[in-house]
This record gives C-alpha cells, structure tokens and sequence, in this order.
C-alpha cells in the first residue's frame, strides 16, 4: 500500500482525473466529496477509489472526514485541495450568501482541508500539499470577484505553508488550470465555449488530465524540492 493521498472534490471533474492519477501513480488515494452520491458511487465502482462525503465548508466535518480516512487507510501524507465551487454575478449583483459560499468552500475550505492532517505530516516530517488555484485568481475574471478572490487568495495559503512547512519536509505548492473540458465547461452554450478557445493560444479546452500530471509530479518525491511554486497550466492564456 502506497502513501495515502486526499483529493477533495475528488470523484468528478479535475478532482476524479488526479484521484486516478495518483492511483495509478501508486498511492492509497481517498476522494472526498460534496453532495453528489450517484456520481460518487460510480466513481468507486470504476476506479476502486474510496470516496468519503463531507463539506469541505464545515471545519468539523473535516476534522472527522480526516479521522475516518486515516482509520481506513492510514495516516494522510498528500492532501489535495481541489473542491470549489462557483456563484457568478457582476459585482453589483452579487449577494453576500454568493460571497460567502464561495469564501467558505474556496478559501476557508482549503483552511479546513489542510489545518487537521497539518500536525501529523510536522510529526512525520513528511508531506505533501498542493492546492487547485485557478489561471483568474491570477488575472481575475468578470463576475467572479469572489471566486478570483478565493483562488487568489489560496496562492497565499501556498506560499505561507511552504515557508512554515520546509523545515519539516512537507512542500506546499499549486497548480492553475485555465479553461479545462469539464462536464461544468462543456455544459455551457457552444458560442460561449468557442468564445473562451479564441483566446486561449493553444486554440483549445485543457484536459482534466493534464492538470492531473502537474499535481502527480509535485506529491512525488522528484518534487521534493520544489515549494511555494504555481504551476499555470492555461495553454497560454495567461503568464506570470
């Protein structure tokens, strides 16, 4: 059995490909998820990956969700802080339960995914953590003022971890996906998505794939001296 890996959000979308990624990769992986038990259950009959559900909003349900992983599996040595959610509106518009949903799932939730597992990966003087930014936490993007402020804010958390955890051997690092082939993405009107490809230069969509290899390259121990690091995985789209 490989070190044990949590992915939040990690039975569908970008979470569901670097869950099988890390599998594959090696690792005893445990996919944490929100509210959707079909998607859920269909996912661990594909992959074999244990899913465990929780709200990442809820720092107690973190707590016990974490509690429960290591009891199955053993002690959580690579947390991948991938659940989000988004609640558009342009700034005029947006409501204060729209900002705070996405501040407690964005921001507050990585807080909650990392701060219980934290203590044993100092114990352990081993760990890995990488966070699942956004390229418009970068450049920001309209009508997601409080979307672009949680992943923003997320490469803070990144880079004050990797500082605080070097010492103890744990990296802290994130990866910002652009425009990627999503059920969410591909849902969308086919002259909105074409929209979004002209101005990507790469001339297309990301795959959840691709973001996967990033993320299963920084938990490896090639990554070992790589920290506070943001990899942009946007075709192009954006630069820092």
């Amino acid at each position: 059995m490989g070190r044990v890996a949590l992915v939040t959000g990690g039975s569908r979308g970008i979470g569901a490909a670097i869950s099988v990624a890390l599998k594959d990769a090696g690792f005893t992986v445990a996919a944490s998820y929100g509210g959707n038990d079909a998607a859920a259950e269909k996912f661990t009959g594909e992959t074999g990956i244990k899913t465990y559900k929780w709200s990442v909003a809820d720092y107690d349900a973190c707590v016990e969700g974490a509690k429960k992983v290591e009891g199955d599996l053993g002690p959580i040595e690579v947390v991948v802080a991938n659940a989000g959610i988004t609640r558009d509106a342009p700034f005029h518009k947006m409501t204060r339960e729209q900002w705070q949903e996405v501040i407690d799932t964005n921001l507050t939730g990585v807080f909650n995914t990392i701060h219980p597992i934290w203590p044993g990966m100092r114990e352990r003087k081993f760990g890995r953590v990488v966070v699942i930014s956004s390229v418009n936490g970068q450049k920001g993007q309209f009508a997601q003022a409080n979307y672009a402020a949680t992943k923003a804010g997320d490469l803070g958390i990144v880079r004050s971890l990797a500082q605080e955890g070097a010492r103890y051997g744990i990296t802290a690092n994130a990866v910002c996906p652009g425009y990627i082939a999503t059920e969410m993405v591909m849902a969308v009107p086919e002259k909105v998505r074409e929209a979004i490809i002209a101005q990507i230069p790469a001339g297309r969509l990301g795959e959840p794939e691709e973001i996967a290899r990033c993320v299963a390259f920084l938990v490896s121990d090639e990554a070992g001296f790589i920290t506070g690091s943001t990899i942009s995985a946007n075709g192009g789209q954006y630069f820092t």
